[in-house]
């Protein structure tokens, strides 16, 4: 089968996919379920409950479900070794930290969440941009080369 007819074939496959992508995709997954979650649960209480506005209650927890599918389906492309994925994942953890950051600043029960959302997303980053799996991505560096881990 050609290259043309195999979309595949020029996948960076003939080595096995690195833990840090691994992890990096399990994180981003992670991420987008808890968007699943969080959207789901305000969703429901915004029907059932008594909220202030149902309306917006009902809003925001469908766009916390449609904002879930940028983790998730960077989370996929990660794992099949996509090199379009890392953009939409890192993107993602760029925007957990000022959220991160806000959930910090309350003094609430928000904090531990806001800990464990900038570990994450601080964890994410690092795997994202690790030279190891930018090889493993089939993403070019300055000059064409493909990143080099040293």
């Amino acid at each position: 089968m050609s290259p043309e007819q195999n979309p595949t074939a020029d996948a960076p496959t003939a080595e096995p996919r690195p833990g840090r992508l691994t992890a990096a995709a399990a994180l981003a997954a992670l991420e987008g379920l808890a968007l699943v979650a969080g959207g789901v649960y305000v969703l429901v209480l915004g029907v059932t409950g008594n909220p202030d506005d149902r309306q917006q209650a009902v809003t925001g927890g469908i766009t916390l479900i449609v904002l879930a599918l940028l983790p998730l389906l960077a989370a996929r492309g990660l794992l099949l070794r996509r090199g379009w994925s890392r953009g939409p994942a890192v993107i993602t953890q760029i925007m957990a930290l000022p959220v991160a950051y806000n959930l910090l600043q309350a003094d609430s029960v928000a904090i531990p969440g806001g800990i464990a959302l900038a570990v994450v997303a601080v964890a994410a980053l690092v795997l994202l941009v690790n030279p190891a799996t930018t090889r493993a991505l089939g993403i070019r560096g300055p000059g064409g080369d493909v990143q080099d881990q040293k």
